[in-house]
């Protein structure tokens, strides 16, 4: 029986597997037209799986293919990979080559008059930095006399984009080609699980499918992780249901030890407070490649480019983590919030919440505490987070200490924006949708409400609570004020929460 893979390549006979059938034929007509190329995409696209598919077709039409991963000679001697690399093209190809240098071995491969070589180097590079740059330009030297010998193409494969980027004195290593490997589109996701269905009958409800892309953003390796887990946390239930794909994603959120994400925290780490301005702030950032904590963060897989050309959080799923990771270490802070809240003030006669109670005792408690508790510190004491982080974390901080005393839950909603903070808390099995954000301008206000009462509707709430942080030392047209309203149907609550941007 095959299953979803989440480490690897794909083997087709092992494993459920999208044929990316469009894909490898744009790959067959480079090679047919004897270009050399490159394939770029960030991790867990399935770029390895895809360069397998491809090199299986390609040997269909009497290409002789050698696929050969570099991971693992980042320190390795010359030497070593000398010997790694003649075995491999022994073994692929069935040709025999006598080589001691690089250069050699691209002037035998030059010398060879008849063939159709195909090279592929996956995770090009994990190949040591000393003779990174004499491989790429030994191809290079092939590439421009490939008419006249047997390697028709060369196909490196990796995460970072290295076309233009080695270069020497003389001139770049100039191979302009590149196939992208996008992401699932949502019929390959659709199909994918499809497979699991028609092969073991056990289905997923229309909505968990939808969740799955949504929150993936169809990235194949989560993809495949999210559908792995609930098939083998639910092996024996007929049809996987919304409530067993939230406990999949509250594990993945706040158990799963993911070494992808391992990677993607680390990078953010590298470049925080611009990762938190997108996380807090509404600020339009141009999308531009050239820009050093741009380039690191795209090339992991953390931001793309939205269609206005602004930066954007490519997968939700790393989002929520990254709001989580970044969330600091209160020193006991929500013990000191729940010595305050007596539970039977918060609830109407009927067990209706009062909301006023709720944002009432809130600003009570930033006119006490302010916002720094909310700041996380390094070890020299300097503050790492930036400031408008400690907004949105003071309320974060205060509403589970409240909602846990009120015997309630609160999880976060998959399918945010930019620079907002969507969380819904289930009280008594009532859901409210809770919206925090920074005001930035009468404009953004407004579009701030539509927005939220749009994803109300999505999500089936017909009230919503918009939580906006005003500094003080503005001055607010009179659509900025506290009301309750009616907005395509949803009522809305708008609460203003007044700060001092000059002292915190």
């Amino acid at each position: 029986m095959r299953y979803f893979n989440t480490s690897g390549p794909n083997i087709p006979a092992k494993h459920y597997t999208v044929q990316r059938t469009d894909l490898i034929k744009k790959g067959i007509e480079l090679v047919n037209d004897e270009r050399y190329f490159t394939i770029w995409a960030p991790r867990q696209t399935g770029k390895s799986t895809y360069s397998r598919q491809l090199a299986e077709k390609l040997t269909e039409q009497n290409y002789k293919v050698a696929h050969i991963n570099f991971e693992n000679y980042i320190d390795e001697k010359i030497e070593t990979f000398i010997k790694s690399f003649k075995r491999n093209i022994s073994e692929f190809w069935n040709i025999n080559y006598d080589f001691e240098t690089i250069p050699d071995f691209f002037e035998q491969i030059q010398n060879q008059k008849h063939g159709k070589c195909v090279l592929i180097i996956d995770e090009v590079e994990g190949i040591n930095k000393d003779y990174f740059n004499v491989f790429l330009h030994s191809i290079r030297n092939a590439y421009h006399s490939r008419e006249n010998h047997c390697l028709k193409s060369v196909i490196l494969v990796g995460v970072s984009n290295i076309v233009g980027v080695v270069s020497d004195n003389a001139s770049p290593f100039n191979i302009t080609d590149n196939l992208n490997v996008p992401y699932f589109t949502d019929a390959e996701v659709l199909d994918l699980l499809g497979q699991h269905e028609n092969e073991t009958g056990q289905l997923f409800e229309t909505n968990v499918k939808q969740k799955i892309s949504e929150i993936t953003a169809n990235q194949p390796g989560l993809v495949n992780g999210f559908a792995k887990k609930l098939v083998e946390d639910y092996p024996a239930k007929k049809t996987l249901t919304y409530d067993d794909y939230l406990k999949i994603e509250d594990w993945y959120l706040t158990e799963a030890i993911d070494k992808n994400f391992s990677n993607i925290l680390n990078k953010a780490k590298e470049e925080r407070s611009f990762v938190e301005r997108l996380l807090f702030t509404e600020e339009k950032i141009p999308f531009t490649i050239d820009r050093p904590s741009i380039k690191l963060l795209h090339t992991n897989g953390l931001i793309k480019k939205d269609k206005d050309g602004f930066v954007e959080f490519w997968v939700p799923f790393y989002k929520k983590r990254l709001y989580d990771a970044f969330y600091p270490y209160t020193n006991g802070e929500q013990s000191q919030i729940s010595r305050t809240i007596f539970v039977k003030d918060y609830f109407t006669e009927t067990g209706v919440l009062k909301l006023e109670k709720l944002i009432e005792t809130y600003k009570e408690y930033i006119k006490k505490r302010g916002f720094n508790p909310h700041r996380e510190k390094d070890e020299n004491g300097n503050y790492k987070s930036i400031k408008e982080a400690a907004l949105i974390y003071s309320f974060e901080t205060y509403i589970h200490a409240v909602i846990n005393e009120l015997s309630g839950k609160i999880y976060r909603e998959a399918n945010t924006g930019l620079g907002k903070s969507d969380m819904i808390i289930n009280l008594k099995n009532n859901e409210l949708l809770i919206e925090t954000k920074i005001y930035t301008s009468p404009k953004r206000f407004t579009e701030g409400k539509k927005q939220l009462a749009y994803y109300c509707k999505t999500l089936g709430q017909t009230r919503g609570i918009y939580l906006v942080y005003c500094p003080n030392d503005t001055r607010y047209p009179e659509t900025v004020t506290e009301q309750t309203e009616q907005i395509n149907g949803v009522e809305l609550s708008t609460f203003l929460i007044e700060y001092d941007e000059t002292t915190w």
